[in-house]
């Protein structure tokens, strides 16, 4: 039986094909929705990490002469895993302008006091908040969101290779995403939040005109339940808004990376 001999330049190309794709697959993981949530047990993200870069690996053409351990591999290796972040972060911000939603219309109805533990975040925030990042969870689940962002990580590998330098267009897009993802937030809650400030105003206008009527007793139960019929009126057109910020987070990262977006209806 002939013996097994290992090359050390075959054990080498074997890690380089393997670490790679792996930091950026794992800056992906760090930031992607669902991916990057606490209640995600660390084993299993390193397993789908490894997984991932295995099935990848071979796909994935490494630069001749690029080592691990030079200063020009840890540059690299720092914008891979840029690039996985910046990628998992671009729908990831989306969901965070949903819980900004959730809490500004929390706090114009007064249920700023009622907050649950978001797990992926480790803190408290409104009720509202965590129902629109249910809904925003479950619609991204619904359209294969996370299949969608995958085949953007992959294309990633083709479209901004390993060792490729980053211009500054790349951050650029990312941060004029966050500006505009927020103002789509302020918009879902816009109208709930008008609503809201119009039931305050009448109230204000009665009790000035009627003093005797003392509203300030019955005034949190009115704006209260005002906000539940106005959410309940408006529930079709948040929904719809939560589905195109979607899409639009989806089309986001798909550019940012180069490759053609397709919209889900």
């Amino acid at each position: 039986m002939q013996p097994l001999t290992l090359n050390v330049s075959d054990v080498s190309m074997w890690v380089s094909r393997m670490w790679w794709p792996a930091l950026r697959i794992g800056g992906f993981m760090l930031a992607a929705p669902v991916a990057s949530e606490s209640v995600v047990p660390t084993m299993v993200k390193i397993v789908v990490t490894l997984g991932l870069a295995f099935l990848l690996g071979p796909l994935i053409q490494v630069p001749q002469g690029l080592s691990i351990f030079s200063a020009t591999g840890m540059l690299a290796a720092v914008l891979e895993l840029l690039i996985g972040v910046a990628i998992g972060l671009m729908v990831q911000v989306a969901f965070e302008a949903l819980v900004f939603a959730g809490q500004s219309i929390s706090l114009t109805m007064g249920l700023g006091f009622a907050t649950l533990v978001d797990p992926q975040h480790g803190a408290q925030v409104p009720v509202l908040g965590q129902l629109f990042m249910i809904c925003g969870t479950l619609t991204y689940l619904a359209i294969n969101g996370h299949l969608m962002l995958l085949g953007v990580l992959a294309q990633s590998f083709h479209t901004l290779p390993i060792g490729a330098h980053l211009d500054q267009g790349f951050l650029l897009t990312l941060v004029l995403w966050g500006a505009h993802v927020f103002e789509t937030g302020l918009l879902i809650a816009l109208p709930a939040v008008i609503a809201l400030v119009i039931v305050n105003l009448a109230l204000g206008v009665v009790t000035r005109a009627a003093p005797q009527l003392n509203l300030f007793g019955i005034g949190f139960t009115i704006t209260l339940m005002s906000g539940f019929l106005v959410l309940l009126a408006g529930l079709d057109g948040i929904m719809s808004g939560i589905a195109a910020l979607i899409n639009s987070a989806l089309q986001a990262a798909s550019s940012l990376v180069g490759t053609p977006a397709t919209a889900v209806p």
